[in-house]
């Protein structure tokens, strides 16, 4: 059985936040897109997105584009989005379908979806060149319970090896088998760290989110992953057959085979470094972090349902939506208020509430990541 904890229960006496420094220094933000976003699984999508032979999408990470594409066999592959020959970039739209094959549009080197080299115009004429040593410089791909990640490493961890805490964790909301329903996509000045933080805690929901709070009691918290790279746990829904919704209504039949307590909880966990899952009874939703500089990060959340349940005339998944929505958004401006704060010289580290007991073990885990 899963042991949850209070979040006051597990919290660390003498943790404090970080020095201003981390949310606000260029190099020390250049160290985290190479030590931590080349080297770490970021969650990029749904397998949805690319669901036919050679549909793809360019994900960017850091200073680097990356091609996500459906081969022939069906199987997801990433590549670097350059071309061996000269280094052009391959691919310009941000999503689409490629015919094929790979075609560069300065030389008119062509790879098939595999990445492998096919064409090359007049490098026959050189004794020396082996088609067969060209392929698109890869990138490592994973799905799990149909979401897409990659990893720029040259030799990462295995993606099963990384994800062993939450692998086989949330089998009741059938996961692979939901869609994407709606999407926001949100440009914030602050620190990717700031808004990280915020998602772990609801210390701030009284004065940030006082329907939320009224919906969901702030203190209700417990968490079964409080170490380690996974972070989280779950809060009650006060109203019975109720959601975390504009009208505090189900929006949806209940996921999966969501029963018993879980039909009065949602349940919230951080994936370090770019994931946030918000479990609902009815839907899920999704957050992923891209880092634009060290006051800047773009997030994309969306909200995930049933497919038959969204086939459904009495389907209205803007009661959701809209009511994460107003929280993000009130969330994200008070993230917007602690980047101005925190770049203030006047700053200075100070203790965390035993309501933040997660801020400190992400603290933890984000240090020991960059080295």
């Amino acid at each position: 059985m899963t042991k949850f904890h209070k979040t006051a229960s597990t919290f660390l006496k003498g943790a404090k936040t970080l020095p201003g420094k981390y949310y606000t220094s260029e190099a020390i933000f250049l160290e985290e897109i190479d030590r931590i976003f080349y080297s770490r699984w970021l969650c990029i999508g749904r397998v949805e997105q690319i669901p036919n032979p050679g549909d793809y999408f360019i994900q960017q990470v850091g200073q680097e584009s990356i091609i996500v594409v459906r081969d022939r066999n069906g199987e997801v592959r990433s590549f670097y989005n350059i071309c061996r020959h000269r280094g052009t970039r391959l691919c310009t739209e941000a999503q689409g379908n490629f015919n094929g094959k790979i075609l560069c549009p300065y030389h008119a080197w062509a790879y098939g979806l595999d990445g492998q080299l096919e064409v090359a115009p007049l490098m026959n004429e050189l004794d020396d060149f082996n088609q067969q040593d060209y392929p698109l410089h890869s990138v490592s791909v994973a799905t799990w319970s149909g979401f897409l990640f990659l990893n720029l490493a040259e030799s990462p961890e295995p993606f099963a090896t990384a994800f062993a805490p939450i692998l086989d964790k949330f089998p009741q909301w059938q996961l692979p088998r939901l869609r994407v329903s709606d999407r926001i996509i949100y440009d914030i000045q602050a620190n990717w760290k700031l808004i990280f933080q915020n998602y772990c805690e609801c210390y701030h929901c009284p004065s940030l989110h006082p329907v939320l709070a009224k919906m969901s009691p702030y203190r209700s918290g417990e968490n079964d992953l409080i170490s380690g790279l996974f972070l989280g746990g779950f809060m009650k829904i006060n109203q019975i057959g109720g959601s975390m919704t504009l009208s505090g209504n189900r929006c949806s039949l209940p996921l999966g085979n969501i029963c018993g307590e879980d039909l009065q909880r949602v349940y919230y966990y951080s994936i370090f470094p770019n994931m946030l899952l918000s479990l609902h009874p009815d839907y899920v939703m999704v957050h992923r972090l891209w880092p634009q500089s060290p006051n800047r990060t773009q997030i994309i959340c969306e909200w995930l349902f049933d497919p038959d349940a969204m086939k459904q005339p009495s389907f209205n998944s803007r009661d959701a939506v809209e009511f994460w929505d107003i929280t993000n958004r009130q969330d994200w401006q008070v993230c917007e208020l602690m980047q101005t704060g925190v770049s203030s010289r006047a700053y200075t580290p100070s203790p965390y509430s035993s309501a933040e007991s997660l801020l400190a073990e992400f603290d933890r885990e984000y240090l020991k990541a960059r080295g």
